[in-house]
């Protein structure tokens, strides 16, 4: 079954110990480069754009416009580290977005309720992924694309084409309208989960599990991992934190519509791949997959300062994409390049 293979080329202590200045900077560059270019932006447009670009306003638009993309990517991340794809959390946040706020102006619903019953449908679904993929033997592209069709048709069912609107309860709104610190509180959400998504896969039995699943699944299993399990809790994973970015899309647009959701798909798969090009490079991980967004959310918004078309973002997308493509290959060969030297005699051991 076609799958995304982890295997993380970041240069261990050893590794560098025996290399000289230069080759560490070698070594190191395309780890961090990611990070480098991003600061680079930053810099750049500040000094370019230095009455709209480095400001308070600035900032707090680039938080409320790109958290639902941090987030997705996010959970975009959690099957990639197993190895595995999730289309859903695109289709699925039009759906979810939708049923948050027509579950309280159709049917009545409490906003706590309606949030509840979202959030349970979104895990639902990312375990009926999981069985696809793990039981079916269904390849992760193929079956979540599937299943993020379906969701998204009846999105289309249950809205007719029309927009879904009412008055909402302020509670609502405030989940995603609110200001902590001078700052929206989307993005506070996203440091927080960004957290405890790093000290799950890095300090914690089931990350190193689900990274090693995804290097290699039949070595996995052979060392008495339970892969079906974890593939499908990454599924679960997914799909419940598709869902709750769905509800904060509700509380943002505060109307649903089936029209609403999908342009959100290319960029948070961008950023959880450009995730894989730096910090770890060959291995989703989380700030790295927040590096990625960070990128993408600067490049757009200087550009555009610039007067830059509406085609800029899909572009921008798309060359940032190919270029973090570049940097990782060329950490791969880098690595591939360094001859270890043997141990005197070594090779006369029998």
């Amino acid at each position: 079954m076609a799958g995304i293979e982890s295997s993380a080329l970041e240069p261990t202590r050893a590794e560098l110990a025996n290399l000289s200045f230069g080759q560490r900077f070698g070594r190191l560059l395309p780890v961090y480069g990611l990070v480098v270019l991003t600061i680079l932006l930053i810099i750049t447009f500040s000094v370019l754009l230095p009455a709209t670009f480095p400001t308070l306003l600035n900032l707090r638009s680039i938080i409320s416009d790109k958290a639902i993309i941090a987030l997705l990517s996010l959970a975009a991340m959690i099957p990639m580290a197993a190895g595995r794809i999730d289309l859903t959390v695109g289709y699925g946040i039009v759906l979810w977005h939708i049923l948050a706020i027509s579950l309280q102006t159709m049917f009545g619903l409490p906003w706590p309720l309606a949030v509840l019953i979202v959030l349970a449908l979104g895990a639902i679904t990312g375990f009926l992924n999981g069985l696809l993929v793990e039981v079916a033997r269904i390849d992760s592209f193929i079956a979540t694309l599937g299943t993020g069709t379906v969701l998204y048709a009846v999105a289309l069912w249950h809205t007719g084409g029309r927009q879904v609107v009412g008055m909402l309860p302020d509670g609502f709104y405030a989940l995603n309208g609110t200001m902590l610190f001078g700052l929206p509180v989307t993005g506070y959400y996203v440091l927080v989960i960004a957290v405890f998504m790093w000290l799950v896969f890095e300090y914690t039995p089931i990350g190193r599990y689900v990274y090693a699943i995804g290097a290699n699944p039949k070595a996995a299993a052979l060392n008495g991992i339970p892969v079906r399990k974890f593939v499908i809790g990454a599924f679960v994973s997914s799909g419940f934190l598709a869902a709750l970015t769905g509800v904060l899309l509700a509380s943002k647009l505060r109307i649903g519509q089936a029209s609403v959701g999908l342009e959100y798909l290319l960029p948070a798969l961008v950023g959880a791949f450009l995730g894989s090009t730096t910090i770890k490079p060959g291995r989703v991980n989380v700030w790295g997959t927040l590096v990625g967004v960070i990128i993408l959310a600067v490049g757009i918004s200087g550009i555009q300062q610039f007067g830059g078309s509406f085609f800029v973002e899909p572009l921008f997308n798309g060359v940032t994409l190919l270029i973090a493509i570049g940097i990782a290959g060329y950490a791969q060969r880098k690595r591939g390049a360094i001859v270890t030297v043997p141990r005197p005699g070594a090779h006369k051991a029998k």
